[in-house]
């Protein structure tokens, strides 16, 4: 029997997924925007060519990234905001890591260089019965996108 070939363009869901800093994990994530990049481009017109502008790749910007998770007893993302507005600016490299649904590892965004830039906790409410969420927001010096084979 001969068996089905792999299929290497399916969707995978969003929700499989862990974030490593300084190579340790860090708890399990909720949530995780901002894994952007936006090359900015400068456009010159040239006189006579009415077709198209010349468009040519200028700088390339990361947005802030945005862990979020539910309260825990570990105070260590709080300690390493706390650094940061302390003086104490400890920089961090990491990864967020989606894996399939069979836990293999699909692919990774590497960030470089990271730190915190803001920290929040939970909105609390006595009335709801939701998850005590806490969010921090980290800037980086770039992206790298590695894909599993």
């Amino acid at each position: 029997m001969a068996t089905p070939a792999k299929r290497t363009n399916d969707a995978i869901g969003a929700f499989r997924f862990k974030v490593e800093l300084d190579g340790l994990l860090v708890g399990g994530f909720s949530e995780v925007t901002g894994i952007q990049s936006e090359t900015e481009v400068i456009q010159y017109p040239e006189g006579g060519l009415n077709t198209y502008v010349h468009t040519f790749p200028k700088q390339t910007k990361y947005p802030k990234m945005v862990l979020k998770r539910g309260i825990t007893q570990s105070s260590e993302l709080w300690d390493w905001y706390d650094g940061v507005a302390g003086g104490k600016v400890k920089r961090k490299n990491g990864s967020v890591i989606l894996y399939n649904n069979g836990g293999k590892e699909l692919c990774r965004w590497n960030f470089f260089e990271a730190y915190p830039v803001k920290w929040s906790g939970p909105d609390l409410n006595a009335t709801g019965s939701g998850v005590a969420i806490e969010s921090i927001e980290i800037v980086h010096n770039g992206l790298k996108a590695i894909f599993s084979k």
